[in-house]
């Protein structure tokens, strides 16, 4: 069967939605959906793999970006927590990178902003924010502390009159080689509390080094942060940010945003499966066909809808305000879970095939690895959630 004999928008649930979880939107948001989906497969799918190639972030993708204004769903547009996540997943679908230099604007820096900064820090930062017209990075994990970053966060933050003194490091933090601002946790050296402050990167004492020769997320920009006496002035130390517990409001919030990039994940998986499956032919007849790849196939989106019913619910109990953070860890530890089978079984699929990224599926198998690893190891997940069903913690 050749390429230009099939119609792959015409295949049956073309949309990989197999119970139809996107009817619970409103009107409003799927109309919103639609539009979104068309810009990602105009302007973000046909530069993906290229950008990916060659570890380069598409700069000239930013002013697209604020034009169809994605930031902040949910606290600035009035959407719902699940819309928010299903747009996630199909940002993620188009392109886990720039899905994830969203979340990283967007969930974690912008989600700094709204949920621990003063009014006043917020009226004055938020929109140049949302506008993107400042792109912003979380600085959180160091080069020595990654799941121990709670007790074990190294850069300190040191009171000095009317500023604050900095030094330090961090290490993996994603947008960070171009952001104008990040959001540096620091441990205030006179109570031990972590604390948070903004920072321009403009400012002398921090530099930013890019980070090389990576499997996953090529296109994302992550970076090694060097902070050495960096002055931050005390309007740029987050009013609300003077414990581990206040960051922890944002990580609960960004885990469960993760956790929707792992469906968008596997719709990605699927969709270049399912599409190479009914293309290829093998002993005369589409792959498509042996029930072998069949099963396989069918793995994936029971993967996938079983993942994505996960996250309606739980995005259901953030709307109403009810979510708690174990059930945002069990949520990444499970749908990062499935998506790690399911981007194997797609791969696998596309024999040979599946490990160039001509196919895409190469570049789909590689990517989960960050998303299987990131906002929460899927072992410090595991004992989040056994902790809180237990009472007993087995971290340490």
């Amino acid at each position: 069967m050749s390429k230009a004999a099939i119609d792959f928008h015409n295949l049956p649930y073309a949309d990989g939605d197999f119970f139809a979880f996107e009817q619970l939107l409103s009107a409003k948001e799927q109309d919103r959906l639609a539009e979104v989906r068309e810009f990602l497969a105009r302007e973000v799918k046909p530069i993906a793999v290229d950008c990916w190639n060659r570890a380069e972030f598409p700069m000239e993708l930013i002013p697209k970006l604020a034009e169809i204004d994605l930031v902040s769903p949910v606290k600035r547009q009035g959407y719902s927590n699940l819309f928010a996540g299903i747009l996630h997943a199909e940002a993620t679908r188009a392109d886990t990178s720039i899905a994830t230099f969203m979340g990283v604007h967007d969930g974690l820096f912008t989600g700094s902003i709204e949920a621990l900064a003063s009014q006043e820090q917020r009226d004055a930062w938020l929109p140049d924010i949302y506008s993107l017209k400042k792109i912003g990075a979380f600085g959180l994990t160091e080069p020595l502390g990654g799941s121990d970053v709670a007790g074990g966060t190294r850069t300190t933050a040191r009171r000095d009159g009317g500023n604050w003194i900095l030094n330090g490091a961090k290490r993996w933090i994603g947008n960070a080689t171009f952001s104008d601002w990040v959001v540096i946790f620091a441990r205030d050296v006179d109570d031990n509390q972590v604390k948070g402050f903004l920072v321009d990167t403009k400012t002398e004492g921090y530099s930013a080094t890019k980070i090389e020769n990576k499997i996953s997320m090529r296109t994302v920009q992550n970076a090694d942060i060097t902070l050495e006496n960096v002055v931050v002035p005390d309007f740029f130390k987050l009013a609300n940010a003077n414990s581990f517990r206040d960051t922890n409001k944002v990580l609960k919030v960004t885990r469960l945003a993760v956790a929707w990039q792992a469906v968008g994940q596997q719709l990605a998986a699927f969709d270049v499966a399912r599409r190479y499956a009914v293309e290829r032919s093998q002993f005369g007849r589409p792959i498509a066909s042996f029930q072998l790849v069949q099963s396989q196939l069918v793995q994936i989106l029971g993967n996938t809808v079983s993942s994505m019913g996960m996250m309606v619910r739980l995005s259901q109990l953030e709307d109403a305000g009810q979510a708690k953070d174990e059930q945002s860890a069990l949520a990444k530890a499970f749908t990062t879970a499935r998506m790690r089978e399911s981007v194997a079984l797609g791969r696998s699929i596309l024999g040979g095939n599946g490990i160039v990224t001509d196919f895409e599926m190469a570049k789909v198998f590689a990517d989960a690895e960050a998303i299987y690893s990131y906002e929460g190891t899927h072992e410090i997940n595991t004992l989040v959630t056994g902790r809180a069903i237990t009472g007993i913690s087995a971290i340490v």
